[in-house]
């Protein structure tokens, strides 16, 4: 038996790979499952996404090898959409680097700028992409506390204290996943001047800005960002594309020069016609974000309910595709959502997936019709 690597003893399955083959068992068996546990959305592209695919079909040049850079007519409609969007002016040519995904940018990032031994900020809670990604590297996570007492906002004071003499990234995920918190203009100013004095990139991971949100913003609209940040975007909430595998990161020539080093030697350019409906649906009027965020907006009023029939607690200021509650008693976030699927049928996510201080709560998704979301709160009750 050939041995696996070393790396693969610092790592675990990730857990929705694991849980939601149980999910589909219980469905196969024959349970009626709600599944609100993921976000992945439901809902269509907008229509001129699909035909922009669907035509690209009969260009001579879809079947070939792509640019790992992207065709410049999609960096062009990035750098516009950060322009319109956020008022961050980027070059297309050099700020600019198209991803299969902001998933795949955060493997790219660490190979670019880890060592072995380097150590990493990472927020607790927070996406356990940036934990796996960091110890698969063979550099080592620090986690910082993000509390609801302090609406999850990091605290800078108490970064300082730490020696960060082997600090090289720190992750900060606004909107916030899984809470949905915001961070305030004040947070952003705050964290570029802690990075600037500690010589450390900041990368924001940004792809939950457009949902159920009056105010998106970017990291990389605050004063002297550039010199110490970059941002992940994605196309996956914002134009339900999640499957589609279209991100971005965006920054300081030199940080992109060095992804792309990366991604140059461990994948090829996105689909052409991918390509080609993205550029679409960065183009896309403000009817669109109205459009999308009523739908959420309505299931979300649901998932309120669910929540408080479940007796749990949350915020209605938050942002994003999911509902982040406390649950009514310290228990077991993982004993509470096995319980919820075992009699009732639903599927949520446990908040102790995402670090030590989601413990005692729960997410739950938008990714559901309003009908199963009525069903859900029918056998609740």
């Amino acid at each position: 038996m050939i041995e696996v690597a070393n790396r693969l003893h610092t790592v675990e399955e990730y857990y929705f790979s694991k849980k939601l083959r149980e999910v589909n068992l219980l469905k196969a068996s024959g349970k009626p499952i709600i599944n609100l546990g993921i976000g992945s959305p439901d809902l269509q592209p907008p229509q001129k996404v699909i035909s922009a695919i669907t035509e690209s079909f009969a260009d001579a040049r879809a079947n070939q090898y792509q640019s790992y850079q992207g065709l410049p007519e999609l960096r062009e409609a990035m750098a516009s959409f950060y322009r319109d969007q956020f008022d961050v002016y980027l070059s297309p040519t050099t700020e600019v680097l198209p991803l299969m995904g902001s998933k795949e940018g955060i493997m790219h990032i660490s190979m670019a700028f880890l060592n072995e031994g380097d150590e990493v900020l990472i927020p607790n809670p927070g996406y356990p992409t940036y934990t796996s990604v960091t110890k698969l590297i063979g550099a080592e996570p620090v986690f910082y506390d993000l509390k609801e007492e302090t609406n999850w906002q990091p605290d800078i004071e108490a970064l300082e204290k730490l020696d960060l003499s082997r600090v090289k990234i720190m992750w900060v995920n606004y909107p916030h996943m899984p809470t949905g918190a915001n961070a305030t203009e004040v947070t952003f100013t705050k964290l570029v001047a802690f990075a600037k004095r500690n010589n450390i990139l900041i990368v924001n991971d940004n792809p939950y800005s457009f949902v159920l949100n009056d105010s998106p913003k970017s990291i990389l609209s605050t004063p002297e960002a550039r010199d110490c940040c970059l941002e992940l975007n994605s196309l996956s909430k914002t134009f339900n594309m999640a499957g589609w595998r279209v991100g971005m990161v965006l920054g300081k020539t030199d940080y992109i020069n060095s992804i792309l080093k990366v991604k140059s030697n461990m994948d090829s350019g996105m689909f052409y016609g991918i390509q080609k409906g993205a550029i679409e649906a960065l183009k896309c009027s403000k009817i669109w974000y109205v459009s999308l965020n009523s739908v959420y907006e309505r299931r979300r009023k649901l998932i309120w309910q669910l929540a408080k029939a479940l007796n749990c607690t949350y915020s209605t200021n938050t942002t994003g595709m999911f509902v982040w509650a406390k649950l009514p008693i310290y228990v077991k976030a993982e004993e509470f959502i096995d319980l919820l699927l075992k009699e009732n049928h639903v599927f949520i996510a446990p908040g102790n997936i995402f670090g030590s201080n989601g413990e005692g709560y729960v997410r739950f998704s938008l990714c559901a019709t309003t009908e199963d979301l009525e069903e859900a709160l029918a056998r609740i009750k």
